[in-house]
């Protein structure tokens, strides 16, 4: 079994961040796939303000992901940001459920849930504190492990939840059981995350707020974050592709979607497993850029996809793509800003909010030009221009 789990995985610190991790997962996983439904049909939200409150609660996500990591540095421990931002998803997610209207949904989506949201770079930010002294392959098998968490949830959750739910006249209850999930995350972060002493790691020099914003927002940073936007936002292409050309060009049934999703899921847990030590001896660089290049092998097919069983037979090329994808544009966006994990890690809500433009504008563009097939092949080629990008990036650094 030693073999199985590699032995930055005993290290109490990063164990706890992964359990940790996985209660925040699933408090999206239960509500994610039922969040639009709950806000348009269930609470009367018209599409153009549920699109409006999506971006905005993104953007603030952002910015309170980045000031609460620059805290975290400054304080030099992230226990007191993370039980922080763990209370606001308690009232986020419980004030919903509690008071079903449009206006408490719209506040909760603006402002308690987005301050939730940053626990997950925290969280990464406390598991790079954890491997200080590791060597770099070790430091790439744990935020694989950690991020593997998050996938994991994804895999077991929206089934049970779906499960539960399915007799209910409302979706609501998912609400109440992101609030417990938020509560079982609190009570982790307070009794199974070791404390560290503050000196231990509080950033040498420290950045103001607007500091930490330029330093994130600096030429050489974004260019690094647009490369890996490029890639991720291939992510969210499939998310919005897969089930329009299921229940469209492959003449498949809604219920196909879930099904698809949760087994590219699960080889996703396996395969960034597999990744992390291919990752040790090619470099992590080489096997992000085959991970992505399998990836957009897989969307350009899916793009030709014109029966059911096509879907199937590609989950397998998608759940290798994806796990590489998922996983080491962690470790990539943290080397970024090395010297100081909360602000690292921050860059990865960046990276979601970036990937996720880049990915909606690729979406606006495609279908306005040809139809969904046409749209997965581009989203082929914005993944094959980011790995591209990173690669002249590097090139360019090495001379």
């Amino acid at each position: 079994m030693s073999r199985l789990f590699p032995d930055v995985f005993r290290n109490p610190a990063i164990r706890a961040c992964m359990i940790a991790i996985f209660t925040f997962g699933m408090a999206g996983a239960m509500t994610a796939p039922y969040r639009s439904i709950i806000g348009i049909r269930e609470l009367g939200l018209s599409d153009g303000l549920y699109s409006f409150l999506s971006f905005v609660s993104a953007a603030v996500n952002v910015v309170i992901s980045i000031l609460l990591g620059n805290l975290a540095d400054r304080l030099g421990e992230y226990r007191s940001t993370m039980i922080g931002a763990c209370l606001f998803g308690i009232v986020g997610y419980g004030m919903v459920y509690a008071s079903p209207t449009a206006a408490v949904f719209v506040i909760s989506g603006l402002l308690p849930l987005p301050i939730y949201g940053a626990l997950n770079s925290l969280l990464f930010a406390n598991a790079r504190a954890a491997m200080h002294g590791m060597s770099r392959s070790e430091m790439v098998t744990a935020n694989s492990g950690v991020r593997a968490m998050i996938s994991l949830s994804w895999v077991l959750i929206p089934g049970i939840t779906g499960l539960l739910l399915s007799g209910a006249s409302s979706m609501l209850p998912a609400y109440l059981f992101a609030a417990i999930s938020c509560l079982l995350c609190q009570g982790i972060i307070l009794f199974a995350l070791p404390k560290r002493a503050a000196t231990e790691m509080a950033a040498v020099h420290h950045l103001t707020y607007l500091g930490a914003l330029r330093q994130v927002v600096s030429p050489r940073i974004s260019a690094h974050i647009c490369g890996v936007a490029l890639i991720t936002s291939t992510l969210h292409l499939n998310d919005a592709l897969l089930p329009l050309i299921v229940t469209g060009a492959a003449h498949g049934r809604l219920s196909d979607v879930g099904i698809l999703v949760g087994i590219v899921a699960l080889l996703e847990v396996v395969f960034i497993i597999i990744w992390s030590r291919i990752a040790r001896k090619t470099g992590q660089m080489t096997a992000l850029a085959a991970g992505t290049i399998i990836y957009a092998v897989f969307l350009s097919l899916l793009g030709l996809a014109s029966e059911p069983w096509h879907l199937y037979a590609l989950t397998v090329l998608a759940g290798i793509g994806a796990a590489a994808i998922i996983s080491f544009p962690i470790t990539y966006l943290q080397d970024l800003i090395a010297d100081r994990p909360g602000l690292g890690s921050a860059l990865i809500s960046v990276n979601i909010f970036a990937s996720a433009g880049i990915g909606a504008l690729v979406f606006a563009a495609g279908t306005y030009v040809t139809g969904y097939s046409g749209t997965a092949i581009l989203s082929a080629v914005t993944g094959l221009s980011g790995i591209a990008l990173l690669g002249f990036l590097q090139r360019h650094h090495a001379h």
